[in-house]
């Protein structure tokens, strides 16, 4: 039998990651100096924001929608660098395909974790 607390419990902290990588992209302008570039800021700004709404979202009452759509933003920020312009920043490229990929990964890992419960050892 599979407690149900404990696949919750995985759920909830993937999705806390996803917040605080979220987080991290948010800061990111700042913390790696590229404030002053428009697009590379913006596309950090508006991307953390929106990959931390569903975060929280996810957090507070899981729909397998909410990982897909994540996916689906950090996609968006990895590409976002060569559609928007600005794959000269290279912090800016760093950032948004580093961050985007791990908030993809950590989204993907929890729709794997979804459909492929953990099934502990049967007692004979």
């Amino acid at each position: 039998m599979v407690r149900l607390e404990s696949v919750q419990s995985t759920r909830k902290i993937q999705d806390v990651i996803n917040l605080i990588l979220a987080a991290l992209l948010f800061v990111s302008p700042w913390a790696l100096r590229y404030s002053n570039e428009t697009p590379a800021s913006w596309a950090a700004w508006v991307g953390g924001v929106a990959i931390a709404v569903v975060a929280i979202g996810a957090i507070v009452q899981f729909a397998e929608w909410e990982e897909w759509l994540t996916m689906l933003l950090a996609a968006a920020v990895i590409v976002a660098p060569g559609v928007a312009g600005y794959s000269n920043v290279a912090n800016a490229v760093v950032a948004d395909v580093i961050l985007g990929a791990l908030i993809l990964l950590v989204s993907a890992w929890e729709l794997w974790a979804v459909h492929h419960p953990v099934q502990p050892a049967q007692r004979t």
